[in-house]
């Protein structure tokens, strides 16, 4: 790992205003300063970034990179465990390839971070884990968080999986159900184990209600596969009866209640955008529904789904955007700080500030431009992908341990 300075460059920390001329100094893996004027200490490796744009790594904030592999069919396919309806206890973590082609296509889109999530084929899928998409010889040497989010669905999916079966749930009332009896016995256990801890006597632990505690204690983020706005005000409902810390995913019909909410609060990391109306829930799936929520003030952020739609495809689903009218900053913001923020990440990620991570890439250009690519990505303070252009191909650096 050598200190890195990126030079000359149109530098967009996103958390402040952009920066002609600017430099971007890193060291130790850390960004230390960012600005103009910068004193670049000697035997520090140089990218000359003249007439090009810096930003910091983009974050995708709901794929199913690496657990749901590309070209490896069933066998790479661990995204659901749709043995029963609830599965809190499993985790993203356990299933991750970090050899998946995907964390290649992630360097070439910008895309340095990536929140993996399990699949929504049950009410609760399981645990998800932050990874780095590059860097580490194992997925434990990429963990920025073992755990920061629970997923769950509602509607269309956990219906068909499991009514297909013949069992519960069938309906949507029956998913409400389901999730409303779970966390009620996660209420219950919590109270057993508090009183077990009072009285200095064993007590059996269960992994799936655990983790539902956490989530009531605010520990972890609930985050809740949605669609229909009919759907999204279920979630709201469950998320204020038991008060955990609701983010809604996809939430493509969003538009419909904005003001709903903008006035609650609500995050929506919203998409993917660049995909057909596959099934009954994204029938009035549209673009606009992103600009409407921008224009209420709801914070949102930007997903492809991965492989849904290709990670590299996050910064074009972000062009998209734009071109339906919401404001490009909050555009930008929906791909780096906000799903940063939504999951508790901020310190580390989705911005250029001195002592975050330094994860910095260098485009040809202004990257909502679909004309432009990625010419470097920094990871961790490591250079890890360069694009040639006499080659016209990338050059991607070996995996090495971290540390």
């Amino acid at each position: 790992m050598s200190d890195i300075a990126i030079i000359h460059g149109k530098v967009v920390p996103i958390t402040g205003p952009d920066i002609d001329n600017g430099t971007v100094l890193i060291s130790d893996g850390k960004i230390v300063a960012v600005g103009t004027d910068i004193t670049i200490p000697d035997n520090t490796t140089i990218i000359d970034a003249r007439g090009q744009w810096v930003l910091p790594g983009l974050v995708e904030a709901h794929g199913h990179i690496g657990i749901q592999e590309e070209a490896n069919g069933p066998a790479g396919n661990d995204t659901n465990e749709m043995t029963r309806p609830t599965t809190p206890g499993v985790r993203a973590i356990d299933a991750v390839n970090i050899e998946d082609e995907g964390f290649r296509d992630a360097l070439a889109g910008g895309v340095t971070a990536a929140v993996i999530k399990p699949g929504s084929g049950n009410v609760i899928g399981g645990l998800s884990v932050a990874l780095k998409t590059w860097g580490g010889r194992t997925i434990d040497e990429q963990v920025i968080a073992p755990e920061v989010s629970v997923k769950s669905a509602l509607g269309e999916n956990p219906k068909r999986v499991y009514g297909g079966k013949d069992k519960m749930p069938s309906t949507r009332l029956g998913v409400a159900f389901v999730l409303r009896e779970a966390f009620v016995k996660a209420q219950n256990y919590r109270a057993k184990r508090d009183a077990a801890a009072m009285k200095d006597e064993p007590f059996d632990r269960d992994l799936d209600l655990e983790v539902l505690v956490r989530v009531l204690e605010g520990e972890l983020v609930w985050d809740q596969h949605t669609h229909r706005h009919d759907d999204i005000v279920t979630a709201i409902r469950l998320a204020e009866e038991f008060g955990y810390r609701l983010v809604v995913n996809h939430g493509t019909e969003g538009g419909k209640i904005a003001d709903v909410l903008a006035e609650k609060d609500i995050p929506v990391i919203f998409g993917p955008i660049i995909t057909s109306r596959s099934k009954v829930e994204l029938r009035d799936r549209s673009v606009r529904q992103f600009a409407d929520m921008a224009a209420a003030g709801v914070r949102l952020a930007i997903t492809t789904d991965h492989p849904v739609v290709p990670i590299n495809l996050l910064i074009t689903q972000g062009s998209m955007a734009v071109r339906e009218g919401a404001p490009r900053q909050t555009v930008l913001e929906a791909m780096t700080i906000n799903p940063a923020r939504f999951l508790g990440l901020d310190d580390r990620i989705g911005s250029l500030e001195p002592g975050k991570d330094a994860d910095v890439v260098v485009w040809s250009g202004d990257p909502l431009d679909v004309h432009q690519r990625v010419e470097h990505v920094v990871i961790d303070g490591d250079l890890v992908y360069t694009w040639n252009e006499d080659t016209h191909s990338a050059i991607i650096a070996e995996r090495s341990e971290r540390f």
